[in-house]
Formats: structure tokens, C-alpha cells, sequence
């Protein structure tokens, strides 16, 4: 048959003004998103007995009668969306233009949004996701065959997972496209293609010392306004309006008000009116007190608000989000519903994006998971203000991890202005994990320790196991080493710029970074191996506490709806306990450098009094202050960690180690001082001065920290990029292992796999090994997943009920398999996905009754018959590619994967798992040993039997 009897989709141009380019509805397969509750409205509209659909409509009284989803809602201003050639004309239909977002929410308040704020601007167009597999100059016989065998894909909705081998796929053509252009302008353009990496890395690591610079120097300031302000310039904070000639005596002035003549304390300020009067019945040194703990429920207050009201997960709406993946979607009028009743959905939990860490979702987006908006701009302004607030209120919280977020954001939106990462999910986390190097780099100033924490902890494809297999390492390298060298060189520009930009005013890249004039001794060990186990210990125990007072108390009281106040109520507490002792009242990296300072002689920095000449007098004191200041700042970290603010866990740790540390190497020193003859201070020949407490504080904050996160290499390596030498790679690398080893023996999982745990996040671990015992592939298998039989009538309608009836059933991550049948079973044809079928029945929406096709043949050179497809009273013509042949909008086989990953119902467990973790596999489709279709194991039902397998393990 000719092409003429195809049913085509032709637009028509009335002369009207042309519609903006997010509420274009999609032409094809290859045409990009258009708004998500357009869309909707398309689906819900399919089969209704209305033709048109207005503001007095009961659909349209529904939409509008139901709470935010999170965007506050635009005016509605009609458009007509068939003014435009090319598009799917809706004849007799009016549209009004809706808000992007109409679900109900899960929360009574509905959070701003910033682009509501900045609706004037436009958003620059989002092009299809598989544009690049289709280049214009192609025609679709030239399409790769491996490109037209793994099918179309639309865009990922949010907390869906993307699929790795059609990205594989996708840049692999793409590559072969740029090889085979053999003229000097297609070797220049391989040229530009292989440099793009580098380039965004460059910029990624440029922007994110910026970002580093800026926060410290406003936390900083922030941090020293809660005691006073500078007098010739306000905008100053206390170390740069008084500086001193010692680089080593920077914060001795804190010991030393009268100093400094330039800083004027809230004493000083309102101490006369205060002292002069009678009924304010106050003593001036209560004005510090009050003006602290004031200013440090201010800051928080204010980093809480922004973290909730901009960036409440509700309030990220785009329009590479499904129009269908909401509980409501089948409350329209009765008539649009399918004939059961949909299964009752619960309401999508609210997370707030710039609130915690943000490292354990970074490692769940690196395993393939999509959550929009979480490395987006408003996220980035948020998470760097509030961070910068919330650390200077004197919280029991560090900016370090946060920082891994916040250079992840920058390397998101950096990497969307190209086209071969914007387009391309799994080739972009290849620069978010550069990205994450980086983070660490500005916030230790160890760039190699960056790029090691980013392959041992966030990246998903580099097993830690690996590091020490050098055989097994090698294809492994190969196949990723130039992502690990673009994390390198990404990291060094992070460091090499904030170098530069010197943050601290001392050439330091961190506040922490220490040297040591002498070296450790072998007795020491053992010491050092205490100070492992009591890492490891506090780990264990630290998790546990902060995920049961999670659970208990701030997801099962009150304080669950009203975060604000916990966050009041946290800081209060924190401000009158840390005030009272100079060591909790001091920041918490400036706590972590007096604690590791070495003591010279002769010089005047005392380090806080933390320097102790004469033991036998002046240890019991300062043991005394810094074991209230351990458990003060032990226990507040518990409670603190995962309030609604941007709060790191590293600093915190590291203070509690290093403060048991110093109690150690005080004890030791004291030890050596009452018995310089033992035979166990021999090698030191006398000196008194050959015990250093800050090299045991720096081991006992290097064992604390691998006990709450359960890292080990990385953190020795910038342990010693810290401390400028390998002296003391065998102690930190013992302290390291010890606590760790004993970590896991209390708690298997380190804090950010319990807080993975805890959001239900769906991060699939490539580390953990699991036992399959009595369990087999019948026990995962789905079967009752809703298929697609190519024998059957298939039309627009029935294909939208099916996508309800999936939705509803909670399998919004999943698909239909398409089956024929052969005898009394059913034979594979393809795999099409939620998404991708959302997409094709917005286009066909008009024509419910029309027949739909889905064929394992080649569709770009099939041509239908007139039985399979019936004439339709609107059509287009075109091609997938926008240049010659037809494409027929009623077979959607294009959007068919035609070779998904199978198993066999006796295939082990352990197979699946491999696929999942290994190959990255969104689903496997279940046959029998005749090859006859059985079910199917999405990654969502895989990482639930996973989670139960490991309940009933533990």
C-alpha cells in the first residue's frame, strides 16, 4: 500500500497568534515536552462525551477545585493551540491555559515557587530527549539498527529511574555518527566533541570554588556577628577587621577581647543603657548572652524558612514530568474513568531539597534515579544561603557535605547548555561525579582525597571493592578513566581557584589545615588503636540514636508538621548549653583547628587553653572542659542531624573525635611528663615535649568520621593532604580500619545508607551481598502486570485505561510488556514504557476508537495497511527525523524496545541482581525455558524483595 493511505496528523494555521513553546502540544515522537497537566487533560479528555472543554466544565470546576501541588497557580489565559503548522490540530477544542501543577498536596501550606516569582522570563525550549539519535541530514533508513531495535525514549519523569543501556546506546551512535565524517570539518567536530568534557569540568570546578568562597566568607561574618560587629567596616568579620602579623595566633583574639580595638561587642554597645537602667534589672555581660542566643535563632529561623518554602519537592513541577503520575489523574467526570475503581494511592511525601546533607540523594540520582529539581538553580540559591546561615547560628552542623550538593547543582546546570549531557542522563552523571570531587576538594583542600570520595562513596559504577583487586580493576579503569581524570582535573581547578580566591586570609584552602614538627612512635599504636575502636563505637552507636530519635520523635510527634519550630526549639537549646563553654561556644572547624594545632614553643596561642605545659596542674581542667564540650556537642549532633536545613555531618564528627583525641594525647602527655624513665617513653630520650595531643586528635576525628560514614580511603588520603605529609599515613590508616571494622560489626549500614533507608529512597547498593537462601525467581516475578497483546484490538482508549489502571496500581517506574499469542502462551514482542505511551496517546488523543499498531518489523520502513489504520479526520505529515518519508502517529512500535533483557525462570537470583547493578537494567522480562513470556521484575519491585530479604536477614 502507499504512503498516500496513511493516516497523517496535518496542523492548520487560522492566522491566530502562535502559542509559547511549553504549551505546544507534542508532534511526534521526537517532539519535546509540553506541559505536563496539558497533557493530562488530553488523556483524561479521551472517550469523553464533551468535545470541548471550557472554564464552565465540570472537568475544568474539578481541576481548579482541588489544593496546589506546590506552584502557586498562573492565570488562566486561553490559548488555541491549533494556530501553528505542523501540530496536532484540536478542532473545536479550547484549552485554557492551566497551572503546570494541580495534584492535591500532601501539605496544608503551598510553598512559592521562584518561577512564579519570574513567570515574565521565558524558559528556554526543551528539545525531545532522543533528537540527537535522529539528526535532520538522516533519513530513517540510515537510522542505526541498534538505535531502532532500543526503540524512542521520552523524557525521565521525576523518581523514575533512567535507563542506562538506551544511553549507552544513544552515545555510542552518536560516536559512530562523528567517526564516520572523515572530511576536515567532521574530524574538527570530534575534536570539539572530546573537548566538551573539559570544558564544563573547568567551568564546574571554577563556579564551585566561587560558591565555596562566598559562603564561607558570609558564614564567617554571619558566624562573628552573634558576638558584635566591626566598627570600621560593618561587612567585615572578626579575623579581617583584626588581623594579626602570626598566621599561627589568627584566633587567639577570641581569648583577647581588649585586643582589638576595631570590634565592638554587643556589650560594649548596649552595656551603658543596660547598667543605667533600673528596670531592665540586667547586668551587661547578659547583653552577649541574649544577643547570641537572638541572632543564632534568627539565622536558623530564616535558613529553615528558605529551605521550606523554596524548595518543597511539591513546588518542582517541569515539563519533562508525567501529566498522568498523580493519585488523581482518574478524577475527571464519571465517564472518563476506567470501569474498576482506582486503587487508593497514598500521597507523595513531601522532601524539602536543600534541607540535610544532600549526599545520600546525590548517590541515589548517580545510581540512575531522576529527581527534578534537586540539582536545579533554586535548589543552589537556597542550599548556599541557608547553609551559610545555618552553620553561622552555631548549630551542631558542618558545610562540608552540603558543599558535595552544592557542586553537584553547579555541575547539573552547567552540563544542560550542551547538548551531548543535556540529552544524555547517564552521560551527565559522568559530571556530577566530577562534580562531587570537587565539593570535597573546596572543602578540605584535598583535591586527590575529592576524587577518591567520589568513586568510593557517591559513584555508582566503581565498586569500592575495586580498589583493592588491581586485575579486576583494569577493563573496569579502562572503560571509565576518563570520567575519574575529568573528576581530577575538575577537583584541582576547585582547589587551584579557591587558592586563589583564599577564603580564610591565611593561604590556607581550610580553616583545619595543620603541620607537625615531629614524628610518632611505636608505642603510640596502641593508643591509636583505642582511639579506633571509640570511632568505630561512636559510629554505630550515633547512627542508631539519630535514625531512632528520627523515627520516634521528629517523623512520630507533633514536631512531624511543624519543622520550624523543632528547629527553634534545637537552636534555643543549643545557644544556652554551647554558650557557657569556650570550646562549644567556638565554630565548629575552629574548634576541629584548635584541637589539631600542634603547641610550639614559645609561642603566645595557647589554642583556646587547649595547650597544657604543666599536667600534673593544668590537665584536669582542660580535660575537664573538653569532655563537656564532647558530650554536649555529641548529643546535640543526634538531635540535630536532619532538621530542615541544610546541615552537613563531617565537622560535627570530626569535633567529637577530635575532642576525645585530645583527652587522649593529654592523658599520654601527662603520662610522659610523671614518667620520662619508663620503658615505654625510652625512645623519646627525655623530651618532654615528644607526646603531640593534636596528632591524636586528628586520629581520633579520622576514626570518628569513618565510623559514621564507613569511608576509608578517601578520608585517609585527605587526612593527609591535611597535614601536608605521609608521617602519619600508618596511624590514620589503623585508627581508619579499626573503626570501621567495628563499626560494621555494631551497625552494617554508615549513616547515609540509613538515611537512603529512612526517605525510601530507591538506591540499589552494588556493595551489599546478599544471601538468596530457599528464595527463586517465582518469588520477585510479577505476573500480574498488565500486558499489551498485538493479537488483540488495541485502541486509543483501551491503551489509556491500561496506563490508569498501571498508575494506580503504583508501578509508575515501570511499562507493558507487548506479547502475541502463540498456542495457550504468549511470546515477547517488545517492552514500551509509561512515559513513552503517555507521550503517543497525547498525540492520538482526538481519535479514541483508532486502531493502535505494535509489530516486531522494522516501523521506519513498514508500511500499514488500511485494516490497521483507519482514516482520521486531522493529520501531519513529517518524519521522525523532520525530513523525508512519513511517519504514521498511530504506530507506536517506535516507541518500543524490541530487545529487552530477559531471563529465565530458573535463572538464580543472583543474575538479576548483576543486571540491576551492573548493566543498570530498568526492568527484565521474565520467559519459561520455552522462551514463552511469564512476567516481568521492574527495579522498583527488585529493590523492594530486596529491602524484605534484608529485614528477614537482620
Amino acid at each position: 500500500m502507499s504512503s498516500q493511505n496513511h493516516t497523517k496528523i496535518r496542523g492548520k494555521s487560522d492566522g491566530s497568534t502562535p502559542v509559547s513553546e511549553d504549551q505546544l502540544p507534542p508532534t511526534g515522537p521526537l517532539s519535546g515536552p509540553s506541559n505536563p497537566q496539558w497533557r493530562r487533560e488530553r488523556l483524561l479528555r479521551i472517550g469523553s462525551k464533551h468535545s470541548s472543554v471550557d472554564e464552565s466544565t465540570s472537568l475544568q470546576h474539578n481541576l481548579h477545585s482541588q489544593r496546589s501541588y506546590g506552584a502557586l497557580p498562573r492565570p488562566d489565559t486561553k490559548s488555541k493551540l491549533n494556530t501553528r503548522r505542523g501540530i496536532l490540530s484540536l478542532q473545536g477544542i479550547n484549552i485554557p491555559r492551566l497551572a503546570q501543577s494541580e495534584a492535591s498536596s500532601p501539605v496544608s501550606h503551598s510553598p512559592v515557587s521562584f518561577r512564579d516569582s519570574f513567570s515574565h522570563f521565558r524558559s528556554r525550549p526543551v528539545s525531545a530527549y532522543d533528537t540527537s539519535n535522529f539528526p535532520a541530514a538522516d533519513l530513517p533508513g540510515e537510522v542505526d539498527t541498534d538505535v531502532k531495535t532500543n526503540g524512542i525514549r521520552v523524557w525521565y519523569s521525576s523518581f523514575t529511574s533512567i535507563d542506562w543501556l538506551h544511553d549507552s546506546i544513544k552515545d555510542s551512535a552518536r560516536q559512530a555518527r562523528l567517526r564516520r565524517r572523515k572530511s576536515r570539518r567532521g574530524k574538527l567536530k570530534r575534536q570539539i566533541d572530546r573537548s566538551v568534557g573539559w570544558v564544563i569540568v573547568t567551568i564546574v570546578g571554577f563556579l564551585t570554588a566561587i560558591v565555596a568562597f562566598l559562603i564561607v566568607r558570609g558564614e564567617r561574618w554571619l558566624f562573628d556577628l552573634k558576638e558584635g560587629y566591626c566598627k570600621d567596616s560593618w561587612y567585615k568579620s572578626k579575623p579581617f577587621c583584626c588581623p594579626v602579623a602570626d598566621e599561627d595566633s589568627q584566633y587567639q583574639l577570641r581569648a583577647d577581647e581588649d585586643s582589638c580595638s576595631a570590634w565592638a561587642t554587643w556589650a560594649e554597645v548596649f552595656g551603658p543603657t543596660v547598667d543605667g537602667s533600673k528596670w531592665l534589672m540586667l547586668e551587661s555581660e547578659m547583653v552577649e548572652y541574649i544577643a547570641w542566643t537572638t541572632v543564632a535563632i534568627t539565622l536558623a529561623l530564616v535558613s529553615c524558612f528558605l529551605t521550606l518554602y523554596l524548595t518543597a519537592s511539591t513546588s518542582f513541577i517541569t515539563r519533562k514530568d508525567s501529566g498522568v503520575l498523580s493519585s488523581d489523574f482518574a478524577q475527571g467526570s464519571e465517564n472518563q474513568k476506567v470501569d474498576s475503581s482506582p486503587i487508593a494511592q497514598p500521597k507523595r511525601k513531601v522532601i524539602y531539597y536543600a534541607a540535610g546533607s544532600g549526599i545520600p540523594e546525590v548517590k541515589t540520582i548517580l545510581s540512575g534515579f531522576v529527581i527534578h529539581g534537586y540539582l536545579g538553580g533554586r535548589t543552589l540559591f537556597t542550599k548556599s544561603v541557608g547553609l551559610a546561615l545555618s552553620v553561622a547560628s552555631g548549630l551542631s552542623l558542618g558545610k562540608e557535605g552540603p558543599l558535595v550538593h552544592i557542586a553537584s547543582c553547579v555541575g547539573n546546570i552547567v552540563s544542560r547548555y550542551f547538548g551531548k549531557y543535556e540529552r544524555n542522563e547517564a552521560k551527565r552523571r559522568e559530571i556530577l561525579s566530577a562534580a562531587c570531587a570537587a565539593g570535597v576538594a573546596v572543602a578540605f583542600g584535598a583535591p586527590i582525597g575529592g576524587v577518591l570520595f567520589s568513586m568510593e562513596e557517591v559513584s555508582y559504577f566503581f565498586p569500592a571493592k575495586v580498589m583493592w583487586r588491581r586485575r579486576v580493576a583494569c577493563k573496569q579503569y579502562q572503560k571509565h578513566r576518563l570520567t575519574y581524570v575529568c573528576s581530577f582535573f575538575c577537583a584541582m581547578v576547585a582547589a587551584v581557584t579557591l587558592k586563589f580566591l583564599d577564603p580564610f586570609g591565611s593561604g590556607k584552602l581550610v580553616l583545619f589545615q595543620v603541620t607537625y614538627d615531629r614524628d610518632w612512635h611505636m608505642y603510640e599504636l596502641v593508643f591509636f588503636l583505642f582511639l579506633g575502636v571509640f570511632g568505630g563505637v561512636w559510629g554505630a552507636f550515633f547512627s542508631k540514636l539519630n535514625i531512632r530519635w528520627t523515627r520516634s520523635v521528629r517523623n512520630g510527634t507533633w514536631i512531624k508538621h511543624h519543622p520550624m519550630v523543632e528547629v527553634f526549639l534545637v537552636t534555643l537549646v543549643t545557644a544556652l548549653l554551647c554558650f557557657v563553654n569556650p570550646y562549644t561556644r567556638m565554630g565548629g572547624t575552629e574548634l576541629v583547628y584548635n584541637l589539631f594545632a600542634e603547641c610550639r614553643a614559645g609561642s603566645k596561642n595557647t589554642h583556646g587553653g587547649l595547650c597544657v605545659l604543666n599536667p600534673p596542674e593544668q590537665a584536669v581542667p582542660v580535660i575537664t572542659a573538653i569532655a563537656t564540650a564532647l558530650i554536649v556537642k555529641g548529643g546535640l549532633t543526634i538531635v540535630t542531624f536532619g532538621i530542615k536545613l541544610p546541615a552537613g555531618i563531617f565537622i560535627p564528627s570530626l569535633g567529637v573525635g577530635a575532642c576525645a583525641g585530645r583527652i587522649m594525647g593529654i592523658l599520654v602527655q601527662w603520662m610522659q611528663y610523671s614518667h620520662p624513665d619508663a620503658p615505654m617513653f625510652r625512645s623519646c630520650n627525655g623530651d618532654l615535649s615528644c607526646v603531640i595531643p593534636g596528632l591524636y586528635a586528628m586520629v581520633g576525628a579520622a576514626a570518628t568520621l569513618s565510623g559514621v560514614t564507613r569511608t576509608t580511603v578517601s578520608l585517609a588520603v585527605i587526612m593527609f593532604e591535611l597535614t601536608d605529609t605521609l608521617t602519619y599515613a600508618v596511624p590514620v590508616m589503623l585508627a581508619v580500619l579499626v573503626a570501621k571494622t567495628v563499626a560494621d560489626a555494631l551497625e552494617p549500614k554508615g549513616i547515609y545508607d540509613l538515611v537512603i533507608d529512612i526517605a525510601q529512597l530507591p538506591y540499589l547498593d552494588p556493595k551489599h551481598d546478599y544471601v538468596w537462601v530457599d528464595h527463586h525467581m517465582s518469588d520477585v516475578t510479577d505476573r500480574d502486570v498488565e500486558v499489551i497483546c498485538t493479537d488483540r484490538v488495541n485502541d486509543v482508549k483501551g491503551l489509556r485505561d491500561k496506563l490508569q489502571k498501571l498508575v494506580d496500581a503504583g508501578n509508575d517506574d515501570s511499562g507493558f510488556p507487548v506479547v502475541r499469542e502463540v498456542g495457550e502462551g504468549m511470546r515477547l514482542v517488545g517492552y514500551i514504557g509509561a512515559n513513552e505511551l503517555e507521550h503517543a496517546l497525547t498525540i492520538v488523543a482526538d481519535c479514541p476508537d483508532q486502531h493502535i499498531m505494535f509489530h516486531s518489523t522494522d516501523p521506519y520502513g513498514h508500511v500499514p495497511t488500511t485494516s490497521e489504520v483507519s482514516a482520521a479526520s486531522a493529520g501531519e505529515s513529517g518524519s521522525i527525523a523532520d525530513g523525508d518519508g512519513d511517519i504514521d502517529p498511530f504506530d507506536f512500535s517506535y516507541y518500543m524496545d524490541r530487545a529487552p533483557i530477559t531471563v529465565q525462570s530458573n535463572s538464580p537470583l543472583e543474575l538479576v541482581q548483576q543486571l540491576f547493578t551492573k548493566l543498570g537494567s530498568r526492568y527484565v522480562v521474565v520467559t519459561d525455558t520455552e522462551g514463552l513470556y511469564e512476567g516481568v521484575i521492574d527495579k522498583k519491585t527488585w529493590l523492594t524483595f530486596l529491602g524484605q530479604l534484608d529485614e528477614k536477614q537482620h
